[in-house]
């Protein structure tokens, strides 16, 4: 569930919402310390995505992988490419 902002950011930003659903469920997830979780794809998520589509549909998705997305009370709150690492706490 995407909120309208996250339509919005997702639209704008030219993420399409199959690539959010893929970060969802085989992206890494880190707390952001203020309730919400920083969704992304990290060397694991990245290596589980593989396994599911495959080398050759990765390479045509990598511009993609360095998608986040943030997400709080079960709803997609915003999303963007990353700039800089997300801190391991």
């Amino acid at each position: 569930m995407f909120t309208k902002h996250a339509r919005e950011r997702s639209q704008q930003r030219g993420i399409p919402p199959f690539v959010v659903d893929m970060l969802l469920q085989y992206g890494e997830r880190q707390r952001d310390g203020h309730g919400a979780e920083i969704h992304y794809f990290g060397k694991r998520g990245r290596r589980r995505l593989q396994t599911y589509v495959g080398p050759a549909i990765l390479e045509h998705l990598s511009h993609y992988l360095n998608v986040y997305a943030v997400v709080a009370d079960g709803e997609v709150v915003t999303c963007g490419y990353r700039t800089k690492t997300i801190k391991r706490q």
